[in-house]
């Protein structure tokens, strides 16, 4: 390496009398190297690991480019006077951890850098921006029923259900121990005995009028879909048909009927209907079809303007990226990049 090269990149690597390395600058505030790589490091860990070291690069400057962001959001916040209670931060910090044992979510955190402070850290600043977004940009979009009308015609052929699809939440209890539980009371039947015992006692309560869902994610034992309700999602018709007394079961139900416990080789479970989309055309009066033409323009439109909001913001900032500046000064030779 030149000498002149190590004299731009030392330029480029801004310390603090701390020696942490700063990353960018955002108004004067700092981001630090580690934020960067913490986030990197929980993503990869999620399944997201670059393939060489200018895709792990790269990733780490989309990273940085989010924390940018961030910053400037939260900062407009404070300006417009959005408020948060800690009351709302309890909430959804308690909404994070409740598919989890206490054991469980600390060493959730742990894989991912964080400990309660800051992990409330995070939420606060997520809960800002959300309340910012909410009042900056969605508050300011409108669909109406023309465009709506419009929409449908252009996109007809998507409005029509080739087969019929059953709208399924379930309560499954298993007959052996759960390696993790995912349900809020951390509950979970350990032997055939307990099994038949809970379903038994859950499908009472059901009877009794105790709602679905929440009995769903208290105490159902199927992690994929406790959390939800137990919302399964559309159940395409052909799905069923290699189970004829499951389909018989659930053909007969009416929408907001549940089935009686269903003894399966996995354990137990009790089904309800949600809903049903019958095969055929759907047609704009439909108020499903409608409600979700609006969803998907109001969502196109958000994307629009916060995209617009963020560059105008960015454009009142004062923001230095001094990783962009090491890699540019390299010439993108990772092998110079430290």
């Amino acid at each position: 390496m030149s000498l002149a090269l190590l004299v731009v990149l030392a330029g480029c690597s801004r310390k603090t009398p701390s020696e942490r390395e700063v990353w960018a600058d955002v108004d004067g505030k700092p981001i630090y190297r580690e934020q960067v790589e913490r986030y990197y490091r929980s993503r990869v860990a999620a399944g997201s690991e670059a393939g060489s070291p200018e895709q792990a690069f790269s990733f780490q400057l989309n990273i940085l480019n989010e924390l940018i962001n961030n910053e400037i959001l939260v900062a407009h916040a404070s300006r417009a006077q959005i408020r948060l209670s800690e009351a709302e931060v309890d909430t959804k910090v308690a909404e994070l951890q409740s598919p989890y044992s206490k054991e469980e979510f600390q060493k959730k955190l742990t894989e991912q850098g964080l400990n309660p402070a800051r992990l409330r850290d995070e939420v606060r600043q997520s809960l800002i921006i959300n309340k910012l977004i909410n009042k900056e940009i969605a508050s300011r979009l409108t669909v109406t029923d023309a465009e709506v009308a419009n929409y449908y015609e252009r996109n007809k052929a998507t409005f029509n259900v080739p087969e019929t699809q059953y709208h399924m939440a379930q309560i499954a209890v298993t007959p052996t121990a759960e390696s993790q539980v995912r349900n809020t009371k951390n509950d979970d039947a350990k032997n055939p005995q307990a099994a038949e015992r809970k379903i038994t006692a859950l499908y009472a309560r059901l009877q009794s009028g105790e709602d679905f869902a929440k009995v769903a994610q208290e105490y159902s034992e199927d992690a994929r879909t406790a959390a939800a309700g137990g919302d399964m999602g559309f159940i395409p018709a052909t799905t069923l048909a290699s189970n004829a007394q499951l389909k018989q079961v659930i053909t007969s139900l009416k929408v907001g009927q549940m089935t009686g416990i269903i003894r399966t080789a996995d354990g137990y479970h009790i089904l309800k209907l949600l809903g049903r989309e019958e095969a055929g055309q759907r047609s704009l009066a439909d108020p499903q079809v409608r409600s979700a033409i609006r969803q998907t323009l109001m969502n196109e439109r958000e994307q629009l303007l916060r995209a617009a909001y963020l560059e105008d913001l960015r454009n009142r900032a004062k923001v230095r990226n001094y990783l962009a500046e090491k890699v540019v000064a390299a010439g993108a030779n990772t092998a110079q990049i430290k």
